[in-house]
């Protein structure tokens, strides 16, 4: 194995497996940090963390064992992935963990850069975009747990750690980045946030990452790692199957995309809408779903608490935002284990904090990357039993017909 990436979601780790897949890379997708050794003939691994909104602390530790366990497997380089709109707050947790990972490695600094130019995530001047906006002034200022108010990432990384953050600007990117970086280590700099606005500025970035122990972004900056290591995209994983048999929908995200693509789901599925009064009464909110999703069996039903973000803030000041959140994802794990267990095949979660919630009632397990169905969205199919096909889908990506056409890729029909 040469590359490990540790990342602090599920939807997000999915992704960054889906690029070095694409890229040629051998790459298996791990729910959480294995506890063997990695399979044979792996180019490279992706644990898959659920650290992006818990405590500081509990984030690094569990991202230093992440990193512990890629390198005892033999990864040579460690990639930090989160989201490619910066998800988190002027504490951490990014700043924290990647000055943790620096440390565990030795590293002389790392690049920073989330930019993912296929949805609209680009950096230009040490500032974060959205398409044509600002992302203050994307949706993500709105963001119930990580609302992110300022765009310049200089800033707020520098809210995060206490290390020294510099600027890797555009036209040094496309110059001699080489000596830039040089020049910014020179100068004791261990973060440096790069610009990138197209894909080539991130098979830049990629260049110039060789031989760099560390390197954090989002899945973008993933792109051109494996050359580095002589992997091209012709030697990249097998075909995929897919998995025919009942199916199961469940969307917690309350970003716009996934509330357009619940809308269109809805307009030809059953769908249930789970309420506030259902995540303050986990079992009964449960019961119910479980009653929905029997009756409703043979049509892959939805089940869904998306809702408009003024109404989630609503809910969260009369109950709490913990507690809310708490009920939901309680619901969400066990109707993703209670679903497999009467037979439910494919499954499709939409939002970051509800496909965490899906992948960790599926235990340790392992996945193969398949086909891509948006971008960063792969199929994945697990290893072993049982035989499961899922998309685990960050609340901000996919076309408006997500939700079905996942479910066709999933069957082996995309």
């Amino acid at each position: 194995m040469r590359l490990g990436v540790i990342g602090d979601d599920f939807t997000g780790s999915s992704d960054a497996a889906n690029t070095l897949a694409r890229a040629g890379a051998r790459t298996l997708l791990h729910a959480g940090v294995p506890e063997g050794a990695v399979a044979p003939g792996i180019d490279a691994a992706v644990v898959a963390l659920k650290t992006r909104s818990v405590p500081a602390a509990e984030a690094v530790a569990q991202s230093l064992a992440a990193c512990r366990w890629l390198v005892g497997q033999g990864a040579e380089q460690i990639a930090f992935k989160y989201c490619s709109t910066f998800d988190s707050t002027r504490e951490g947790n990014i700043g924290p963990v990647a000055e943790a990972l620096l440390a565990e490695l030795g590293a002389a600094l790392a690049l920073v850069c989330p930019a993912f130019p296929a949805t609209g995530r680009t950096i230009y001047q040490g500032h974060l975009f959205v398409h044509d906006r600002l992302l203050s002034e994307s949706g993500m200022e709105k963001h119930p747990l990580t609302p992110m108010t300022d765009p310049d990432l200089r800033r707020w990384l520098g809210h995060q750690t206490r290390l020294p953050v510099g600027h890797l600007p555009l036209a040094a990117l496309r110059g001699d980045a080489d000596a830039a970086l040089a020049r910014l280590a020179g100068q004791g700099v261990r973060l440096v946030v790069a610009d990138a606005i197209d894909d080539d500025d991130l098979l830049r970035l990629g260049r110039a990452a060789r031989g760099h122990q560390l390197v954090t972004g989002g899945s973008g900056i993933l792109l051109g790692l494996p050359g580095n290591f002589g992997i091209a995209p012709a030697g990249g994983a097998g075909g995929f199957a897919g998995q025919p048999g009942p199916a199961l929908v469940l969307a917690g995200s309350c970003s716009a995309a996934t509330l357009r693509q619940v809308a269109e789901y809805a307009r030809a599925h059953p769908t249930l809408r789970l309420a506030a009064e259902d995540a303050l009464a986990p079992e009964a909110g449960l019961a119910r779903a479980l009653a929905f999703i029997e009756a409703n069996r043979d049509a892959a039903p939805m089940v869904t608490s998306s809702d408009a973000p003024e109404a989630v803030a609503a809910a969260q000041a009369r109950h709490g935002r913990e507690r809310l959140a708490a009920g939901y994802e309680g619901i969400f794990a066990d109707l993703a284990r209670e679903a497999v267990a009467r037979g439910v095949v494919r499954l499709v979660a939409a939002g970051g904090e509800t496909s965490g919630a899906v992948a960790g009632a599926l235990g340790k397990a392992a996945f193969a990357i398949g086909p891509e169905i948006d971008p960063g969205v792969p199929a994945l199919a697990t290893l072993g039993a049982p035989r499961l096909a899922l998309a685990l889908k960050s609340g901000n990506f996919g076309a408006d017909d997500f939700l079905a056409r996942a479910l066709e890729v999933l069957e082996g029909r995309g």
